[in-house]
């Protein structure tokens, strides 16, 4: 069965896309591969990439094509940085957030209007050590930041089942959502990818996104994600006793009607 989820964020608008995490593993980073010092970046600015995770990005902007291009070319990595403001056309350096991931471009599609999608998914977080170029793309010195490892932590053990408990209800409330989604998350067993990967899933504003990206303790990470689970499940049972009480109202009264017309 395809692990499928689904995420809002594409390069160009927000849309409801499917999230297909191809290997829990450490994090995306089973094969060890080489990051290089310097990597070409692409800016995206509705989406924050996590360690990891896996997703489609339809790529518009002509130095973003230009990007994904030639390092789909050679080592298939690139950086991938949040926009500040979504709404800026042309990002300058001040436009984009300084700690990033590095991805691996997993698959690229030209599309027939000239456009180009790509799957992407993320290795390393990174921060941008210095911009070197920004024509035809921005490429960038970058400095790797290591995750840190927590082992036997019960506390941190626990926001893990938590967060786990947590996306369940949030899934069960959201009929947007499809059912299976509940089981994957279920049975993902690494800490870290659970964590980024709930994180990418998350009905939340892209700053919030930003700031999960940037703890650098895996456990102050989860902490500030069951923060927001907990913010985000109030208002789908809000929302969901708002429509229940919508559709008994309109049933009472589709009731009365009929005894009137009988």
């Amino acid at each position: 069965m395809d692990k499928k989820f689904y995420l809002q964020g594409t390069e160009e608008e927000m849309e409801f896309m499917p999230i297909i995490p191809l290997s829990e593993g450490d994090d995306g980073n089973a094969d060890e591969q080489a990051i290089p010092e310097e990597i070409p970046i692409l800016p995206l600015r509705n989406t924050v990439l996590f360690p990891g995770v896996v997703i489609p990005i339809t790529v518009g902007r002509d130095k973003s094509i230009k990007a994904v291009n030639d390092a789909y070319k050679t080592d298939k990595l690139i950086g991938v940085l949040a926009q500040k403001d979504s709404n800026v056309e042309e990002p300058t350096v001040s436009d984009l957030e300084d700690i990033g991931t590095v991805a691996k471009i997993v698959k690229l599609i030209k599309m027939p209007d000239g456009g180009t999608t790509i799957i992407i998914q993320g290795k390393k977080r990174f921060k941008i050590e210095e911009i070197t170029a920004d024509d035809p793309y921005f490429k960038a010195k970058i400095k790797i930041l290591e995750e840190d490892t927590l082992q036997d932590d019960a506390d941190f053990s626990a926001m893990v089942g938590s967060i786990k408990d947590l996306a369940g209800q949030i899934v069960g409330l959201s009929p947007n959502l499809p059912s299976e989604a509940a089981i994957i998350l279920k049975n993902i067993e690494n800490p870290s990818f659970l964590i980024h990967f709930v994180s990418s899933n998350l009905n939340s504003d892209i700053r919030e996104k930003q700031k999960l990206l940037e703890i650098h303790s895996i456990k102050a990470r989860a902490e500030m994600l069951m923060n927001l689970m907990q913010t985000e499940l109030q208002y789908a049972e809000l929302k969901n006793k708002v429509t229940n009480k919508t559709r008994n109202e309109l049933d009472k009264q589709q009731r009365e009607y009929f005894c009137n017309n009988k």
